[in-house]
């Protein structure tokens, strides 16, 4: 880990849990940067990377108005290593730069401030070493599988394809430093996030 950073790490598979334990800390008073969110920033045709991703996947992306269609990009990589990988190369740099801006801004406003990332893709970008902690949250892969095509509408296919685009959720939890458990009841993740929040502010108090 940088001695520089200070802030906390929220990575999980999609659909596990992640954004309603990011939520449930928010709640808490943690401030909560979402990596996913500003990744979808850099997709409108304002941002600097705009062109070179409908270089790299055409014009069939777009929309009528001439904005990147996720409902038409996602599929296209997620169906191919190759083309995600390719992305992935165009955006990552530009989302970790951002992400650290603001972070590090967040650290300054008060120093105190328990700050998470919130981001999917936290060890599949070997970017572990920016965060002082890193938590994981996790569900079975069925409910995983379960809760994607119900809130998505994704086919079970497709479904299976974003799964499998991440690192296996138990990969994850082995390499987690904190694990919460998404699998049971809203009350009982939590009870885990609630148990958890203190020790994040006393890491922050004795950094």
């Amino acid at each position: 880990m940088r001695e520089s950073a200070k802030y906390f790490g929220l990575t999980g598979g999609i659909a596990s849990g992640k954004s309603t334990v990011a939520a449930m800390f928010s709640g808490l008073g943690a401030r909560i940067i979402d990596a996913d969110k500003i990744g979808h920033e850099f997709l409108h045709s304002a941002s600097p990377v705009f062109p070179e991703i409908v270089s790299a996947f055409g014009p069939s992306i777009l929309d009528r108005v001439g904005e990147i269609d996720r409902g038409l990009l996602g599929p296209m990589v997620f169906a191919d290593p190759a083309k995600l990988q390719q992305l992935n190369a165009i955006v990552h740099p530009r989302i970790i730069e951002r992400v650290d801006e603001r972070a590090r801004a967040c650290c300054v406003q008060d120093p105190r401030a328990v700050v998470i990332v919130d981001a999917a893709l936290i060890y599949e970008a070997n970017i572990r070493n920016r965060f002082r902690k890193v938590i994981v949250g996790w569900c079975r892969p069925a409910q995983q599988l379960e809760r994607l095509t119900a809130k998505s509408g994704m086919t079970r296919e497709q479904a299976e394809q974003r799964i499998a685009s991440q690192m296996p959720a138990d990969e994850k939890r082995r390499l987690a430093d904190f694990v919460i458990d998404c699998s049971g009841s809203l009350e009982e993740t939590r009870r885990q996030v609630e148990a958890l929040y203190p020790q994040l502010r006393q890491l922050i108090q004795t950094a």
